[in-house]
């Protein structure tokens, strides 16, 4: 974990904490200032206790030793790891398997089998080569069944994974650790609060006013003068998900995180970038990647959800679904009334 920065305007007003960990950015915005610093030990101290509890890529974690006991008797584990693994499943169920944790043999054969600082880069995103990742074919991973074989039984706090099968919790735990962050600065410190990890963004409290404005982008690592559109949201969890940022070279292929559950592959659809906006950022996060890997029928299964959302294709227009709010970089906006509205899953 690097040292945090920090920005108060003054001892009582909108202050925000930055700093690396999980291998990403965490913002932490309070509307006290006077509480920034307790906010930021609280989220701090989460985040490391996820790392420890659902890391793939630390031996002593505790997902790790589920995944090296994969076909064995049922393994108890922490508190933490069950809510997390909830979650997953949670997220595999509303995206009818779009959203699926036991990709983790995908991931590692599409290369990111190590810390993402780690991967050789890949060059710049080139709209032109999309969405063709290489012109070398993708490997592709044999996903064995499936979410639906993860046996969990939270009372007795224990998993069971079939032979063949590693799980990956990243899909899900950032976004529903953000929430978490959020709903317990909120209760332990007062006030507004929101949470970024990696661009998936929680908050809980009262907004300030004209609420909590935040720059929708590919990366969000890139500042407000980059691609996009500003918004504000007062309440509730805001997710992007991209084909375009998080992506890495493994020999002469290029590819990403996303992984499409169906031929066990990263994604190739329609859709380079998908902002979503939700109840909270676990649900925003669920549709945001079930849209990249649903590409061309996402508009319509968002449209269906109510769920308010930007689409970027790879040519960079974009599309607007229902209350997504007009914007300079708009070219286009979808109404339900225009796409076939599909059911929940």
């Amino acid at each position: 974990m690097t040292a945090t920065t920090a920005s108060a305007s003054n001892g009582s007003g909108l202050a925000t904490a930055r700093w690396q960990a999980l291998g990403t950015s965490v913002v932490v915005r309070v509307s006290d200032g006077a509480a920034l610093a307790r906010a930021r030990t609280i989220v701090a101290a989460q985040l490391d206790e996820l790392d420890l509890a659902c890391s793939r890529f630390r031996a002593d974690s505790e997902l790790a030793r589920v995944n090296a006991q994969a076909g064995g008797p049922p393994l108890r584990i922490s508190p933490l790891l069950v809510a997390a693994l909830q979650a997953a499943l949670h997220a595999a169920r509303c995206s009818d398997g779009d959203v699926d944790p036991t990709i983790g043999a995908a991931l590692v054969l599409a290369g990111y089998d190590r810390d993402f600082s780690l991967l050789e880069p890949a060059p710049p995103y080139d709209p032109g080569a999309e969405p063709g990742l290489a012109a070398v074919p993708p490997l592709r991973a044999e996903l064995r069944r499936g979410w639906r074989t993860i046996d969990l039984d939270p009372v007795r706090r224990a998993v069971r994974v079939p032979r063949g099968i590693a799980l990956d919790l990243g899909a899900s735990a950032k976004a529903w650790a953000a929430d978490r962050a959020a709903r317990s600065v909120h209760e332990h410190c007062g006030g507004g609060v929101l949470v970024s990890l990696g661009g998936d963004i929680a908050t809980a409290g009262h907004a300030p006013l004209g609420g909590w404005c935040i720059h929708v982008t590919d990366d969000h690592r890139d500042g407000p003068d980059a691609p996009g559109q500003t918004i504000a949201i007062s309440a509730g969890g805001l997710a992007t998900s991209s084909t375009a940022v998080r992506r890495w070279r493994q020999g002469t292929r290029v590819a990403h995180h996303i992984i499409d559950p169906a031929d066990g592959a990263p994604v190739r659809g329609k859709w380079r970038t998908v902002s979503v906006a939700a109840a909270d950022c676990l649900d925003a996060n669920i549709a945001s990647t079930a849209a990249l890997v649903r590409g061309a029928s996402a508009p319509g299964w968002l449209a269906g959800l109510g769920l308010p959302a930007r689409l970027v294709d790879h040519a960079g227009r974009v599309l607007h679904i229902g209350d997504w709010p007009y914007g300079e970089d708009e070219q286009l906006r979808a109404d339900a009334s225009q796409h076939e509205p599909q059911a929940a899953a």
